[in-house]
């Protein structure tokens, strides 16, 4: 059995079709054994990965310490390590092996599997160099280095294939967890609410467990009630469950949630528990077990880092430094928006900054010299009631203003925004002061920091994104800032652009 926090939530031959495999009696046990054993087959699919890495790593290191002109001295050193050099790659796998680095819980989410095996890497490194010296073997020093320094590397990128391709099979609903989640039915919706949509987690909820007196047959989702927390084992068991969450509410004490884990120990079900708190990243979180309690400690909100002159330093440096290499980019759009109609290049519109300070948002102009005069008719003629008005086919929109939506071109001046310290390179979207005001105190978080010209929600999705997920991105952005997710999040925009996914 094995206890741990629900993941965070805000490709391969993994093609094990299980959604259609039967649910009962015998055909419904051998369906749960052929999951399983699908399941098994991800650290296996890993180990053979880094096998193959690690031998890809080995014929490079060779050859680069043969031919490469920075050795000193030129030479095969292929005899030389006829019997250490793989005894060395076997202890490298054992060595990821025993730090975890094949256990189940590490794949798919979170930095545990990396770290794991850089960490096991580095020791494997360490116990060479020191095994070598100790045994006075003269290793050739451009062979280890090329190992190492090749190795590690690929291993990462190994893993970061291996991981896009199991969110893939999960996206497309195969190597699925059955979930069942145990609980108070609200807390139980807001569970399964998080895992429907980070589906790449590959958490499929196929019921729910409420405590005892709860008498809908249904919670207010619609997930189905199997039993109640007294039968816990039992109705995992006949659900088929891999997984269990247990959320707030599924046990009166912790004696009973005890014996729920040990009844499902039997059955090898793993057990989560999904404490109330949502949308906190994994660097903010602290699990400290004290006197056999485990106290989960949360670190402040990290919207003043986000304020702090690092941030600001690197995004004057990059501006300016945008702005010279688009420089050419910047001329060719503004002289097919001025060549479409004769107007204005630029379109300055009043929005909201940091601590609700409202400024000038340059963008090249992309619609119709008249388009806030048609504003209030199309808003009529959509319905719109407010939050983000978007339209796929705004008729307001010019031949070259298509084009620069396309892939983002109009909101490049925003640079000079960021240069003049009113925006960020990321950061929420800016907000329009008619948006601002309808604000309740959890949207106003968003005015804590600088507006981005990119952002949790340009990388999601854009306008195909609902205005209350935009938002939610946005307060997830503040709260767990960090200049990682800022790089992060640049270079998943070149993707999200170049795909233009939601531009319109």
């Amino acid at each position: 059995m094995t206890v741990r926090p629900v993941p965070h939530i805000p490709e391969s031959a993994l093609t094990f079709a299980l959604d259609s495999l039967p649910r009962d009696g015998a055909a419904h046990d051998s369906s749960r054994g052929l999951r399983h054993r699908a399941l098994v087959s991800i650290p296996l699919t890993a180990l053979a990965t880094d096998s193959l890495v690690i031998g890809v790593t080995a014929v490079l290191a060779i050859t680069g310490r043969n031919r490469l002109p920075i050795f000193d001295v030129a030479g095969d050193v292929s005899d030389m390590l006829g019997v250490v050099g793989p005894l060395m790659f076997l202890a490298w796998v054992i060595t990821i092996a025993a730090s975890g680095g094949y256990a189940r819980s590490v794949f798919g989410a979170g930095p545990d599997e990396y770290k794991r095996v850089v960490n096991a890497s580095l020791l494997t490194a360490a116990v060479v160099g020191v095994g070598c010296y100790l045994a006075k073997f003269p290793l050739s020093r451009g062979f280890f280095l090329l190992a190492f320094g090749i190795g590690v590397p690929l291993l990462v990128l190994g893993r970061f294939a291996l991981r896009r391709a199991l969110h893939k099979a999960h996206r497309l609903g195969v190597l699925q967890h059955r979930v069942l989640i145990a609980g108070r039915p609200s807390h139980i919706d807001e569970i399964a609410a998080v895992l429907d949509r980070e589906r790449w987690l590959g958490y499929q909820v196929v019921g729910a467990v409420t405590p005892a007196g709860h008498v809908s047959a249904t919670t207010a989702s619609g997930i189905e009630v199997l039993g109640d927390s007294a039968d816990l084992a039992a109705v995992a068991g006949a659900a088929g469950a891999d997984v269990v969450f247990f959320a707030n509410g599924a046990f009166r004490t912790s004696d009973e949630m005890r014996r729920a884990a040990w009844d499902l120990e039997q059955h090898r079900t793993q057990v989560v528990v999904a404490p109330s708190v949502t949308d906190v990243a994994r660097e903010r979180i602290t699990v400290r077990p004290v006197g056999g309690l485990p106290l989960m400690h949360l670190d402040a909100a990290r919207a003043t880092k986000a304020s702090r002159w690092a941030k600001r330093t690197f995004d004057l440096v990059g501006a300016s430094a945008l702005i010279v290499v688009l420089s050419p980019l910047l001329l060719l759009a503004a002289v097919r928006v001025w060549a479409f109609d004769r107007g204005p290049v630029l379109f300055r519109q009043v929005r909201t900054g940091r601590d609700g300070v409202e400024f000038a948002c340059f963008k090249f102009r992309s619609m119709v010299t008249d388009a806030e005069a048609l504003l209030a008719r199309l808003h009529a003629e959509e319905g719109f009631e407010g939050g983000l008005f978007k339209m796929k086919d705004d008729p307001r929109i010019t031949k070259p203003g298509r084009w620069l939506r396309r892939f983002s071109l109009d909101e490049l001046p925003q640079l000079f925004n960021v240069v003049r310290g009113e925006m960020s390179l990321v950061g929420p979207r800016p907000p329009l002061p008619t948006e601002v005001a309808a604000y309740d105190d959890d949207m106003r978080r968003r005015l804590r920091v600088r507006p981005g010209m990119t952002g949790l929600w340009q990388v999601s999705g854009r306008s195909d994104l609902s205005w209350e997920e935009a938002i939610r991105l946005d307060i997830y952005y503040v709260d767990n800032w960090s200049m990682l997710q800022d790089l992060s999040i640049l270079a998943r925009t070149v993707g999200a652009v170049a795909s233009s996914r939601g531009a319109y």
